[in-house]
């Protein structure tokens, strides 16, 4: 006879979450244990229930998660493509205040690109720091700060996914870089010469963004990249649309929306 799978407790985030039933959500939850997962919350709409407080973005959280449900029990609530876990408790774990305004359009932005680009059950506790050390520079009064932010998250999601080249080699020559030298990242080419058109990127801050990837130090990453926001802006963005095969996100269009009406 099998015997039941116990009960485990991840620390986690939640990404995203959907109504399902009358009293009860479909969760898509980050854990730094065991990556990206479908989760069930019975009964979680419930007024009184102690998860309706809980379950919200951006704090973090420790969840007791159970065994899958039986077959057919989820219904259609969740795609295919990962096994559905049961939500048996949730608690707070402490952290950052709720974000708000703006930096929860940055909040938010950041749980697209992991719903998008991060597989279900795929463990990158990393990047799961990183996110979490990331949260509290998008409630920064300095945009400048925020913008680093999300420019070193995104690098730090390219680099754990195996999509970002060597930031100091030439990628055709395997040349290193000239510190004195301009360069552009470019989608299906990696690291190039800069061209006419390219706003560069000098070899001096590339190697300086490379080292602080491989220290793994977020704030000495966010200092880097706060040295080259525009450029790396732009090439950065042209990278993570080429491999989300989409040219804008839905945070993105949203953000967009919110400002043409100011």
């Amino acid at each position: 006879m099998r015997q039941a799978r116990a009960p485990s407790v991840l620390a986690a985030y939640v990404l995203h979450r959907y109504d399902w039933s009358e009293s009860s959500l479909v969760l898509d939850v980050f854990t730094r244990e065991s990556g990206r997962l479908p989760v069930i919350a019975k009964g979680a709409k419930r007024p009184y229930s102690q998860l309706r407080p809980v379950l919200l973005p951006f704090q973090r959280l420790f969840v007791t998660l159970g065994k899958p449900p039986k077959a057919g029990e989820a219904g259609d609530a969740v795609e295919a493509g990962g096994e559905v876990r049961l939500l048996r408790g949730a608690e707070w774990a402490g952290g950052s205040a709720m974000l708000t305004g703006a930096a929860l359009f940055s909040g938010f932005y950041l749980n697209e690109l992991l719903m998008k680009l991060l597989a279900r059950q795929d463990p990158h506790p990393e990047l799961f720091d990183a996110y979490a050390a990331t949260l509290p520079s998008l409630a920064s009064a300095d945009d400048a700060v925020t913008q680093a932010a999300l420019r070193a998250f995104e690098l730090t999601l390219l680099l754990r996914l195996g999509l970002l080249p060597d930031l100091t080699v030439v990628t055709a020559t395997q040349q290193s870089v000239a510190l004195d030298g301009g360069y552009a990242l470019l989608p299906e080419v990696g690291l190039v010469s800069a061209r006419p058109s390219d706003t560069p990127i000098s070899g001096t801050d590339l190697v300086g963004v490379q080292a602080a990837l491989e220290h793994g130090s977020i704030p000495a990453l966010q200092q880097a990249c706060g040295r080259v926001l525009p450029a790396l802006r732009s090439q950065l963005r042209a990278l993570l649309h080429y491999h989300l095969g989409s040219n804008v996100l839905r945070t993105r269009q949203v953000m967009i929306g919110v400002q043409s009406l100011g």
